[in-house]
């Protein structure tokens, strides 16, 4: 046989697939994989780390909360909220 061009075997190779099987790869969302330099890499491994680790602290600190029956609201020492039940009053 003579060689078959590349393309046209893709091609076939393609139309064989679609022909034995209904399977499709998953589109890609991503951009295809690239090297990274040993410094961004680490960069990158440092950033997920913190992002991960704060992640679970808030986690860990929302199930203590359950655990102890314990409403977390926001405290504001020195808002609007703080200062509603004051009356400020002159002794004249």
């Amino acid at each position: 046989g003579s060689p078959v061009p590349p393309e046209e075997r893709r091609l076939r190779d393609k139309k064989h697939l679609d022909d034995i099987t209904a399977a499709r790869l998953p589109p890609l969302h991503h951009s295809p994989a690239k090297l990274l330099s040993i410094e961004e890499s680490i960069a990158i491994q440092i950033q997920q780390k913190e992002a991960y680790e704060e992640m679970q602290a808030k986690l860990a600190a929302q199930k203590l909360a359950e655990r102890l029956n314990v409403k977390m609201l926001r405290f504001e020492p020195e808002g609007d909220a703080s200062m509603q039940y004051r009356e400020v009053r002159d002794e004249d």
